[in-house]
């Protein structure tokens, strides 16, 4: 059964279907995509930067990150696309998190399992009860 939503971009009322938004929101969209891929497609522009590329076409960086993240357009294609990492906004090709702040990630999650793994062992062994027999004939 057909859902009502609000769209992401404008929170007008439609009808959801595949989309989070609505229709004249997606075709604002593909006119922006079709005007950055335009742009792109002229041999003279395929090493533009995302500066460039917002400054000669007037589309927002949101919205090419977006059609970079949707992999509407390739960073293969495009050398010197590339959008900020999540955390610390240096340049990145794909993902969310650059190799530096994904790694100091990893290192603080193992350092978290560590710490559980002690927090565990103290319990383990605070919880364990030693018995001892005595033999009275002796």
């Amino acid at each position: 059964m057909a859902e009502l939503a609000n769209c992401s971009r404008c929170d007008a009322v439609f009808v959801k279907s595949i989309r989070d938004i609505c229709q004249a929101c997606y075709k604002e969209e593909e006119q922006a995509f079709d005007t950055v891929y335009k742009f792109l497609r002229e041999r003279k522009n395929r090493e533009a930067t995302m500066l460039e590329i917002v400054d000669a076409t007037k589309v927002d960086e949101t919205l090419i990150t977006k059609f970079i993240k949707e992999k509407r357009l390739r960073t293969t294609d495009f050398p010197k696309l590339a959008y900020p990492c999540e955390s610390c906004g240096a340049n990145i090709v794909n993902g969310k998190l650059c190799f530096d702040c994904s790694d100091e990630l990893r290192r603080d999650l193992d350092k978290h399992n560590q710490q559980q793994r002690k927090i565990q062992e103290k319990e383990l062994k605070k919880n364990t009860h030693t018995y001892y027999m005595f033999d009275k004939n002796k």
